[in-house]
């Protein structure tokens, strides 16, 4: 079965990151990411600089990296004026991605508007976007849970679908922005929405989950389960929303993959690269991360036998 792998970790990654990452940096690592068999990479935000400074260098970056065929750049945009600047840019994203929060505390917290503020203003981003040649997908955040309201209603989270698909939207993520989805709930609401909404191709619904409970990989096997084959992780598990209380870094994109290649899977992934661009972050950084597969190695990784035991 193929599957599609994204990876987030220079935009979601590096917002929330205390250093400043040089642009030189970000386009390096972009560029050995975009050889690894990716589908999607996100590359930037078109965010004010001023509330995410680290990402202030967006046109620079687009211009920078080298494009790989057959990969999609992504950047992140969260209103009009950011689907604006991204269409205007020199060198354009592929593809620009919104986000909604699912929970109305959340969505103001996030991007400071109201549902019905952020609905209102989605049939021009997307006419806006159409008309500079970039393709626009929709984020649904805290799909699984909020962290100020607790549970989200399945009947919300269809109806916004519902909406997105009216819309004309070109893909549409579901997202456990604070990890707290379980992989039952995980397989029962996405399978909802597939039967209700089927998808028009196989990466026209993504999952987006974060590991802040330990759940983030058991939650990507339901949603294969549910029928979904597009999943988002974030290289060495950068990543976590600063506008959610506790939140840690998203599902790790190269122990994802391990796991999914181990299971059968077809990622077109090549996991020896995507490590070896997982083991720049922690110098990038300068701490440590997440990512367990970037310091045990993958799963079938063999060792010496010990001296004792040597014929």
């Amino acid at each position: 079965m193929r599957l599609y792998i994204n990876d987030v970790a220079v935009r979601d990654g590096f917002q929330i990151e205390p250093r400043f990452i040089p642009t030189a940096a970000k386009v390096e690592l972009i560029d050995h990411l975009s050889r690894t068999g990716l589908h999607k990479v996100e590359v930037t935000s078109y965010v004010s600089p001023k509330a995410v400074p680290a990402l202030a260098d967006n046109n620079d970056v687009l211009a920078g990296i080298e494009r790989v065929p057959g990969v999609v750049y992504v950047a992140l945009v969260p209103n009009i004026r950011g689907v604006q600047n991204a269409a205007a840019a020199p060198k354009k994203a592929d593809e620009v991605n919104g986000v909604i929060s699912a929970s109305e505390t959340h969505n103001r917290a996030n991007i400071n508007r109201t549902h019905e503020q952020s609905m209102g203003e989605l049939p021009t981003m997307v006419k806006i976007a159409h008309e500079a040649g970039m393709k626009i997908t929709m984020s649904l955040s805290t799909t699984f849970g909020c962290p100020f309201e607790g549970h989200v209603a399945e009947d919300v989270v269809l109806r916004f679908v519902e909406r997105f698909r009216e819309m004309g939207l070109d893909g549409i993520s579901l997202a456990d922005t604070t990890g707290m989805a379980n992989p039952r709930q995980v397989e029962e609401l996405t399978r909802k929405v597939l039967a209700r909404f089927p998808a028009p191709d196989e990466t026209y619904y993504t999952l987006h989950f974060h590991n802040t409970r330990g759940m983030g990989l058991a939650n990507v096997i339901a949603g294969i389960a549910a029928g979904v084959r597009s999943f988002d992780g974030s290289l060495g598990g950068l990543g976590g929303c600063p506008f959610a209380p506790g939140a840690t870094g998203n599902i790790c994109t190269e122990d994802m993959v391990n796991m999914l290649e181990d299971m059968g899977y077809d990622t077109r992934v090549d996991l020896a690269k995507l490590i070896a661009c997982a083991r720049m972050v922690p110098e990038l950084v300068g701490h440590d991360v997440p990512g367990q597969v970037m310091k045990a190695g993958v799963t079938m990784h063999l060792h010496e036998l010990p001296e004792n035991l040597r014929p």
